[in-house]
């Protein structure tokens, strides 16, 4: 399945989400609407994904504006209030973001994510 996730700043939620679901067998990206340009993905982010076995350490912040957003089986808004006019959203998760939280938040989001890319069909 190809899977796209937007968020606001595409640095915790939705970059989880890719390196779940592509650790899962899926062909995944992530973006945006107010990615930071040369941003990073959040440490407690990286850190949690290694903890499961998944190094997503090479991804990096990407706009929605530099994805081609055409092609996806689903995109899903990680629950931040994105609106995106361009997009056509099949799901909204109302996911907290875990950024400025503890680590324990990281794990239960990613815990989360897991589980809800699991169930997709």
């Amino acid at each position: 399945m190809r899977l796209l996730f937007v968020c606001v700043g595409n640095t915790c939620r939705s970059q989880m989400a890719e390196a779940i679901a592509r650790d899962m067998g899926h062909e995944a990206v992530s973006a945006g609407t107010r990615a930071p340009t040369g941003g990073r993905v959040a440490k407690k982010a990286i850190e949690v994904l290694m903890e499961i076995g998944i190094d997503a350490s090479e991804q990096y912040p990407k706009s929605v504006e530099s994805v081609d957003t055409g092609g996806f089986d689903k995109i899903i808004s990680m629950g931040c209030g994105v609106h995106c006019p361009t997009l056509s959203i099949d799901d909204d998760w109302g996911l907290e973001d875990p950024y400025g939280k503890d680590i324990e938040f990281y794990k239960q989001t990613l815990e989360e994510i897991k589980h809800r890319i699991g169930t997709l069909d």
